[in-house]
């Protein structure tokens, strides 16, 4: 047994006992506050060595679910997390996937629209000013400062849609638009000026529906902004810019999150491989160099890259011609980490379904139109056979399976990772709040639910195939949650 194998497995020991941990504050209400033991309870408890035990508590200090306090009445201390982590895991994935501009546009148009309808149901008092504030503060916005205007408008406007979901989607999203924006030109100053100008009566207007509470119009004002939005970025997009969404030039301050060094770091190192056009195999540099590029100590350097293994974006490879080897990101790292974040929002049954319903019908009226592609209609014959033993302990890995399957005949990278998600969600909530077993009747129920979707699919019906995906989740909602 090598250094490195003992290493490698030892890495993954402590992922196993870190999500342990995080299961436990799940299951006791995230209490925030609360010392779930000390060291040498946990130790006890889970079973691990001291040098085990600590890398898990980085793994679970990384997500902010909870943190070490050393020394006296010392011990593990759930903590309340931010958005920080979840949302750098998810962009961090996606830059390797190499999202598109239309890929983009179309999420944000399943998406925001739908956060204004909420925002203009729910908002009250304080979030009219909260929302009046932001749009003030970008009205003073000139040609030449730091930021860019309207930035803080869409996060602003999704808070007040009092979803968690929809929240922190809506958030990726735009940290990918500042992506696309920085590849953008901007074009001469009075350009510029304009842009903003036009900007600023899109949102005024989107603020006044949401304040007299006109659901519909702001639903609609705010689709047509962000077509404009992404007309706009195309149209001044620079061909000579990094690929995709990788980020071109020097990033942005705001961008570095906050917190430990190790963190700050391995989120440079990875922007840094995605501006490389993320050469999956390739040694992105040696230890030394790494130390010498990025000007900080070895141990710092080491942790940050222990969080980079735990989110497959690189590894160090020991011994002659090694070093921080450039991997192929999984999709489960970055699921796990935003469905871990949204267990402590506590999102509603309600705002968990408003989402699903929404991406899954965009996702089935995509299918329909892309039903001639070799890979629909594969998807069609083998979905006729699914379940087709009844199998009552099947009916779920089958249901969530055709889901995520529509999804990726979809072809968006961005709905199908938010749609997966979700789906982690409710695979989570199924798993602790002990559910009955489903029946003959709902393993029935579901095969003849996905036969008359595809062969709406197949027909080419493509509102008939919404009005039966609709249906469908009405119907299975019932244990889905």
């Amino acid at each position: 047994m090598t250094v490195e194998s003992d290493r490698v497995r030892s890495d993954k020991r402590a992922a196993k006992i870190a999500r342990r941990i995080e299961e436990d504050i799940v299951r006791r209400g995230w209490v925030v506050g609360e010392s779930l033991g000390s060291e040498a309870a946990l130790q006890q408890r889970y079973g691990a060595s001291r040098s085990v035990l600590r890398e898990a508590v980085r793994l679970v200090e990384h997500h902010q679910v909870a943190r070490m306090r050393r020394g006296p009445n010392g011990g593990l201390l759930i903590c309340e997390p931010d958005a920080g982590p979840a949302t750098r895991a998810v962009v961090i994935y996606l830059e390797h996937l190499g999202t598109t501009l239309v890929d983009l546009l179309n999420a944000r148009l399943v998406l925001e629209p739908l956060a204004a309808a909420l925002a203009a149901e729910r908002i009250d008092e304080a979030g009219i000013e909260r929302l009046r504030a932001v749009f003030s503060a970008e009205a003073k916005w000139r040609p030449g400062r730091p930021g860019r205007p309207g930035d803080e408008f869409h996060i602003a406007l999704a808070e007040q849609s009092k979803n968690p979901v929809l929240q922190l989607f809506i958030d990726v999203l735009m940290r990918l638009t500042k992506r696309y924006a920085r590849a953008s030109r901007t074009g001469s100053a009075a350009q510029a000026a304009d842009a903003a100008r036009k900007m600023r009566g899109a949102h005024a207007d989107i603020v006044a529906a949401v304040t007299a509470g006109d659901s519909a119009r702001a639903k609609t004002l705010s689709a047509g902004h962000v077509q404009r939005v992404t007309a706009w970025l195309a149209e001044h997009r620079d061909p000579a810019g990094a690929a995709t969404s990788g980020p071109v030039g020097k990033r942005l301050p705001s961008e570095a999150p906050r917190g430990k060094l190790a963190e700050v770091l391995a989120a440079n190192i990875a922007d840094d491989i995605a501006a490389d056009g993320w050469q999956v195999g390739s040694v992105f540099g040696t230890e030394t160099a790494l130390l010498k590029r990025y000007r900080v100590s070895r141990a710092a350097l080491r942790e940050a890259v222990r969080l980079l293994e735990y989110h497959e974006v690189a590894h160090m490879r020991r011994g002659p011609g090694g070093g921080l080897v450039v991997a192929r990101p999984r999709a489960q790292a970055s699921i796990d980490t935003i469905a871990l974040y949204l267990q402590y929002r506590k999102p509603s049954r309600e705002d968990l379904r408003c989402v699903r319903d929404a991406i899954e019908v965009d996702n089935v009226a995509r299918v329909v139109a892309r039903r001639a592609d070799p890979d629909v209609a594969a998807f069609l014959a083998r979905g006729a056979s699914w379940g087709a033993a009844g199998a009552v302990s099947d009916a779920a890995v089958e249901e969530f399976r055709f889901h995520v399957g529509l999804a990726q005949l979809a072809g968006n990278a961005l709905l199908d990772l938010f749609l997966r998600i979700i789906v982690e969600l409710f695979r989570r909530h199924w798993s602790t709040t002990g559910h009955a077993q489903l029946t003959s009747t709902d393993v029935a129920a579901v095969e003849n639910a996905h036969r008359r979707i595809l062969e709406a699919i197949g027909s080419g019906d493509d509102s008939l195939a919404c009005y039966r995906v609709r249906r469908h989740l009405d119907a299975a909602a019932s244990w889905w949650l």
